[in-house]
């Protein structure tokens, strides 16, 4: 039996107050509904599952940090955490970037292998998705991360605005040009400069898969 509108609209209240009120119970009800989401968004803005599992776990801990600015009426919490999730994710990679700095500071005396011949020897599939990794990463940070949360995580572009703080026109003009990005990086090389059609359709294979 399907719920109707009005009672779903009343969970997500009933959620949100028990959450804002410290409710423990509420809290790991919400890890349990929408931890996977967020590690999976984590992961697309990252491309590191080590990584990915990190920001779920301070994701989480700031939601629980932040849970007094709630409010009582809205509906599900998944945008408002992969919002979390968002700047959990910045934060994550000015602090990476810091260390990688003092690293580089420090004096090296070993010399680092060459793992050319290992890495040569590696399947397609990998080769792939190097290539859409590469390709990622020629997009600007606020393009990524609206192409993660409207493309990936399925998020409609009001849900989005909100999640990131910015207006919605500014949503949908990063999008657009982060899908003409992509689709300019991903297309063969014997297709470059040639006339083309819808380039958009070129990443709609990327939203397929769990969210």
């Amino acid at each position: 039996m399907e719920t109707n509108p009005g009672e779903l609209q009343a969970r997500h209240r009933a959620l949100r107050v028990r959450i804002r009120d410290g409710d423990a119970d509420a809290y790991g009800e919400l890890f349990d509904a929408y931890a996977r989401s967020v590690y999976n968004h984590a992961y697309r803005l990252t491309g590191d599952w080590s990584s990915a599992e990190d920001i779920v776990s301070l994701t989480f801990l700031d939601a629980w940090r932040l849970r007094g600015r709630i409010d009582a009426d809205g509906g599900s919490l998944r945008p408002w955490l992969l919002g979390v999730a968002t700047n959990v994710t910045r934060n994550t990679r000015r602090a990476a970037r810091r260390h990688a700095a003092a690293v580089a500071r420090l004096p090296r005396d070993e010399v680092v292998a060459d793992f050319a011949e290992e890495l040569a020897g590696r399947i397609d599939d990998e080769e792939q998705l190097s290539l859409v990794r590469t390709a990622l990463a020629q997009l600007r940070r606020a393009e990524r991360e609206v192409l993660a949360l409207c493309v990936w995580s399925g998020l409609d572009y009001v849900s989005a605005a909100a999640a990131l703080g910015i207006p919605v026109g500014t949503v949908r003009s990063r999008l657009s040009r982060a899908r003409k990005k992509l689709a300019k990086a991903l297309e063969p090389p014997k297709m470059r400069g040639q006339a083309r059609g819808d380039r958009t359709t070129a990443v709609r294979p990327l939203k397929e898969g769990n969210r």
